[in-house]
């Protein structure tokens, strides 16, 4: 794989993220795929990344925006800047009471990648500006 098919696969997997199409980002990845949680536990597998977003779908409304995609030129590491424009809509555990609160948040995503599809998504932000928002 190269730069730039890595690139392209990178802006698959964001364009189902914002079109809201779980199966689309499932495509782009490999079975065993490793999912760092920010500021969570590492998970495996393609099972556990569609859970995931099911409980990304029931608690929050999100859409990426000024995404910025890098990736090395051997096209077996990227990088992707954005912010993120949520909604929180349903209080998840731990967490402060959902109310339909709004917060826009800068993060970054790892990505290792081998023959053409997703093997480990790493995604960081920062959690105590995002509490910031919905609890200010």
């Amino acid at each position: 794989m190269n730069r730039t098919a890595t690139l392209a696969l990178i802006e698959r997997y964001y364009a189902a993220f914002n079109a809201g199409d779980g199966a689309g980002m499932l495509a782009c990845l490999f079975d065993d795929v490793v999912h760092d949680i920010n500021q969570g536990e590492r998970q495996s597998g393609k099972a556990a990344f569609a859970a995931f977003l099911a409980h990304m779908d029931r608690c929050y409304r999100e859409r990426l925006a000024d995404i910025v995609i890098m990736a090395s030129e051997d096209g077996t590491r990227a990088a992707a800047e954005f912010v993120v424009r949520g909604e929180y809509l349903a209080t998840d555990e731990g967490l402060p009471p959902a109310t339909g609160q709004t917060y826009v948040l800068p993060a970054v995503t790892f990505f290792a990648v081998t023959n053409g599809r997703i093997e480990r998504v790493s995604v960081y932000y920062n959690l105590a500006d995002w509490t910031a928002q919905v609890v200010g």
